[in-house]
């Protein structure tokens, strides 16, 4: 079994290689293809030529983790949506960038932001041509419309536009991620400019949309808050869209995020409640494998409702592996089973490995497996509560370790009341996840006594009351921790050699934990000197306003008009200092003249004062709409090139872009290009 375990955890790991690889070297699918079936020859060859000769052939396992890099390469292609031939962006009219009559089905909904309702929609015809392809469809919000729901069929007239870059460095990249979905462009309307073609379910995901809708029909019609709602939503139906930002914060800050989404624990809680209830089949002939097929499937179904997301994906493909073990009576083991659900989800959709809850569900419990059998025998308790509390408490401890240099790296966060909330909630779980299962059995036959109804809003409610009673405690919550990509792989690095050392204390172990230890220092310090002399000059994009910041090593040097400047809620500065390490930050009006290296700048607003004769600036800064003759300006100054931020009409813009191309000058529109830096 060990050596089956190793063969398939490197197979996996060579299929991660090779998914990765595909992002950084782009091979064509047909390519790729050949690739992958010479190597597969290859393959066949060298093991007819092996097998008779009864000795391990190193060349054997070489081509065969070379072939699983390849395949994962292959993988990607195929799942790329662009390499299909009526992908969208393969049609004139969208290289035109024209308006079509686009033929939309719905296929996810999406929370809505500030100003539009998101729908995730598949592409079915453009004009009268048979199209694919995937795209992010934004409705106006509109209280007097009905939004619409999954397998809504559509008619609109809009052109596909591209997805934008983040306009700031340091910026979280929507455009990215939503491109790993296979999404490369947006649809922008409202709900009177759609046709509605029909509104049938005929897919599962339609059909368990319409579930949830009941079900939450159902449940309203008890005395259930909004935020209870929200989390019910979220616990047993995976689906997170309605919890507001305050209670996400919450739990977010009181380290117990990872309820919200339906992993590993809940899955692992339900399949016991399977196994429970199913027991009876057993009795009957082949009722092993009845059983099975009935847990699976109901698994499957609960993945399905759920929306199907990477960390549903992953805990339902995992214990769906785990149930044919327990009810076969065979050895089960964890790792061996970890290894075949992320083998077999990223054969189906490697975009999963991309996904922040896939890697840090996959890193948590590969930690609980392989540490938690160490922690736990620091300590054997004789009382069963003492015991139960202590299996909690490890477990909280080895997961969070597991997990705490990937977390730091995209979260930037360490909520230090972890243990707490886990300790307490965890183990009461099962009772909220088994009690709600009831709730909603119950309410959808409409036989949920009041009472009942009344009793699990209240658990909720407290369990609520409890998290944000953890997040309150400023002193324990530690955050805007700058933690970068290097200092992630010099941290595993050190786990897993103190993990050999551990298992197996000789002087080799020893020796390659001081060279980990060697590492991550050598990274510190490389980071430290990399931020000691990153020397910047930016101009931000921040609509209406004029931010422009000078970093010096540590420290940046802020020049802008806002009203109020507050660092932990401008995510542009705060996602830039904690990017960056900035630890210190001067404020200061916006300055008429900048000098930075070789180069000055001369900044104009809304005074217009312009009039320069002891020097001839090199770029131009056009800020809160001035009203100059441009073409004067560049006369008089001619500068090398014009920036204009955020703080200008629009109109003003169009103008001077008009200008600047007249005139043969770049023109660097900040709402288009992007925060303007100099280095």
């Amino acid at each position: 079994m060990k050596l089956l375990d190793f063969v398939i955890l490197k197979l996996t790991i060579c299929l991660i290689a090779g998914i990765l690889l595909s992002n950084y070297f782009l091979i064509s699918l047909f390519y790729s293809s050949i690739i992958t079936i010479c190597l597969f020859i290859s393959l066949t060859v060298v093991y007819f030529i092996s097998k008779p000769l009864h000795f391990k052939n190193i060349w054997f396992g070489i081509i065969a983790y070379i072939t699983m890099v390849s395949i994962g390469i292959l993988v990607v292609n195929v799942h790329n949506h662009k390499n299909f031939e009526n992908h969208y962006s393969n049609f004139d009219s969208y290289k035109r960038n024209s308006s079509s009559f686009l033929t939309l089905k719905i296929i996810d909904l999406l929370k809505s932001n500030g100003y539009n309702d998101r729908y995730v929609v598949k592409i079915l015809k453009t004009d009268s041509i048979n199209t694919s392809g995937l795209a992010l469809l934004n409705l106006k919000l509109d209280s007097l419309s009905k939004p619409f729901s999954v397998d809504d069929v559509l008619i609109i007239q809009s052109k596909l536009n591209p997805l934008f870059e983040p306009l700031n460095p340091s910026q979280f990249n929507y455009k990215a991620f939503l491109e790993n979905k296979n999404i490369y462009s947006q649809i922008y309307s409202d709900y009177q400019s759609i046709f509605i073609v029909s509104q049938t379910k005929h897919t599962l995901f339609g059909f368990a949309d319409a579930l949830r809708s009941n079900i939450n029909e159902k449940l309203k019609n008890y005395q259930f808050s909004a935020n209870e709602l929200a989390i019910i939503n979220a616990l047993l139906l995976g689906q997170k869209k309605e919890i507001n930002d305050e209670i996400y914060e919450d739990y977010k800050r009181a380290g117990a995020i990872h309820i919200l989404a339906v992993s590993g624990l809940h899955v692992g809680i339900i399949l016991l409640f399977l196994n429970f209830i199913f027991k009876p089949i057993e009795y009957f002939k082949y009722g092993h494998i009845y059983k099975i097929l009935l847990i699976i499937i109901c698994l499957w179904s609960f993945a399905i409702i759920a929306g199907l997301s990477a960390s549903v994906s992953r805990a339902v493909t995992m214990f769906s592996l785990v149930a044919i073990g327990m009810n076969l009576k065979r050895p089960n083991n964890t790792i061996n089973t970890l290894a075949c659900s992320a083998f077999v989800l990223l054969i189906i959709k490697p975009s999963f490995l991309f996904d922040v809850g896939f890697q840090l569900s996959y890193l948590a419990v590969f930690s609980i497996v392989i540490l938690y059998p160490i922690f736990y025998n620091f300590w054997k308790p004789k009382y069963w509560v003492a015991d139960k509390l202590w299996q909690a408490f490890v477990v909280s401890i080895v997961a969070q370790f597991g997990i705490l240099p990937i977390s730091l790296f995209y979260f930037h966060q360490f909520p230090g009341l972890f243990i707490i909330s886990n300790v307490v909630v965890v183990p009461l779980l099962g009772i909220i996840l088994g009690y709600g299962l009831v709730v909603i059995g119950l309410a959808l036959i409409n036989l949920l006594p009041d009472f009942l109804a009344l009793i699990y809003g209240s658990l909720i409610n407290w369990m609520n009351t409890f998290f944000k009673w953890i997040a309150q405690q400023e002193a324990f919550y530690f955050n805007e921790i700058s933690f970068n990509l290097l200092d992630v792989f010099a941290s595993y690095i050190f786990i897993i050699m103190l993990y050999q050392f551990y298992k197996l204390r000789t002087f080799k172990n020893g020796v390659l934990v001081l060279i980990a230890i060697i590492i991550f220092q050598s990274v510190q310090i490389y980071s430290t000197f990399l931020n000691q002399t990153n020397n910047r000059f930016i101009i931000f994009h921040k609509n209406r306003y004029t931010l422009i910041g000078a970093q010096e090593g540590k420290t940046l040097s802020l020049y802008h008009n806002l009203e109020k400047f507050n660092k932990s809620t401008d995510y542009i500065i705060s996602n830039y200092s904690i990017k960056n390490n900035i630890s210190y930050i001067k404020e200061d009006l916006v300055q008429t003249v900048y000098k930075i290296s070789d180069k000055k700048i001369l900044v104009i607003d809304s005074l217009s004062v312009f009039r320069v004769t002891s020097f001839k600036p090199d770029y131009l800064l056009l800020r809160n709409s001035p009203r100059i003759n441009l073409k004067r300006v560049l006369d008089s100054l001619k500068p090398e090139l014009i920036i204009a931020d955020g703080s200008n009409y629009k109109s003003y813009l169009k103008r001077w872009e008009k200008t600047c191309k007249e005139q043969k000058i770049p023109f660097h529109q900040t709402s288009k290009k992007g925060a303007f830096i100099i280095k």
